[in-house]
């Protein structure tokens, strides 16, 4: 069977390699997101408890792994400016901050505690969202987490919440806003968070099909004009072009930074698509199945175009 072939159109043409990941044998890595440091060393967030962070090479070989028995349910990655690895540890409800090699430097919420929202804080399934009555405190199952140039941190708190949480950079508690609908400014399942080189803060509104973009203090401004399915979320390029995994549709779409839809690939094969990030050269890392895959994996896409 063949395992590549080649997506998008135009200058955003990419050639896929499904098994890019050079797993070592008899490991596992259910992946769960993916993000990459400034020498573009890939970082896969999975959820296999024995090596829950792995780091490979841009050609894929593996150089180390951490993290075991740290985490009962990984969900989000990003690396900070100093190449910090935050991560978002979604069931026990902690925001994790680490050193490259995996030495705990800070943690945001008490483990375990999941705040008010009218959801059943007994159910830890991904449905949480369609119970929320109200939104609440942080935090209820988080999502996603986006940092800005000062380190502020914005944490998309989405599976049995509805609300964006806004901290400084020593962890200390600032603001929150949002509530459950599709209004403006209203949630079903925020995602993912992202912060473009104008400031504004984009949040991948996921069972709401759209990408809403806020100031830093919650002021909505817009939401994208293109309709996605299911964005899970989001990376911005320094050219200012957003990638984006569609995880209900399979899909990954390259947009502009306003939203408008440049390239688009995928099917209903690769549903679940979790996790995004493109390195230096502008080959993207996708978090995503494949047909005849087991679950999840980090495929890479090499640019073409």
């Amino acid at each position: 069977m063949t395992t590549t072939q080649t997506v998008g159109s135009g200058q955003y043409t990419y050639d896929v390699d499904f098994h890019w990941a050079k797993v070592p044998e008899g490991w596992n890595m259910p992946a769960a997101a993916v993000y990459g440091d400034s020498k573009d060393r890939v970082y896969c967030f999975n959820r296999d408890p024995n090596h829950p962070v792995m780091i490979f090479d841009r050609d894929g070989n593996f150089l180390s792994a951490w993290g075991e028995g740290l985490f009962l349910f990984p969900h989000a990655i990003i690396l900070d400016k100093e190449d910090n690895v935050w991560l978002v540890e979604r069931n026990d409800c902690q925001i994790m901050k680490f050193t490259p090699d995996g030495q705990l430097l800070m943690t945001i919420g008490l483990k375990g505690f999941r705040s008010n929202t009218g959801a059943d804080n007994t159910d830890f399934s991904s449905n949480g969202w369609r119970q929320v009555t109200h939104g609440g405190d942080p935090f209820n199952l988080p999502a996603g987490i986006a940092i800005n140039d000062a380190g502020e941190i914005f944490i998309a708190d989405g599976y049995a919440n509805a609300r964006v949480h806004k901290f400084e950079a020593n962890g200390r508690y600032v603001e929150s806003w949002g509530g459950p609908g599709d209004g403006p400014g209203q949630f079903n399942l925020p995602h993912g968070a992202w912060i473009d080189r104008k400031g504004r803060l984009l949040i991948a509104d996921r069972e709401n099909d759209r990408v809403q973009v806020f100031s830093q203090s919650g002021e909505y401004i817009s939401t994208w004009p293109s309709k996605l399915i299911g964005p899970a979320v989001m990376y911005i390029d320094n050219d200012d072009i957003a990638y984006v995994a569609e995880h209900n549709g399979g899909l990954v779409s390259v947009l502009s930074s306003d939203g408008e839809i440049l390239a688009q690939w995928g099917s209903e094969v690769h549903r679940s698509c979790h996790g995004i990030w493109a390195d230096s050269h502008k080959d993207l890392y996708v978090v995503e199945p494949y047909e005849g895959s087991q679950g999840r994996t980090v495929v890479k896409f090499t640019r073409k175009g």
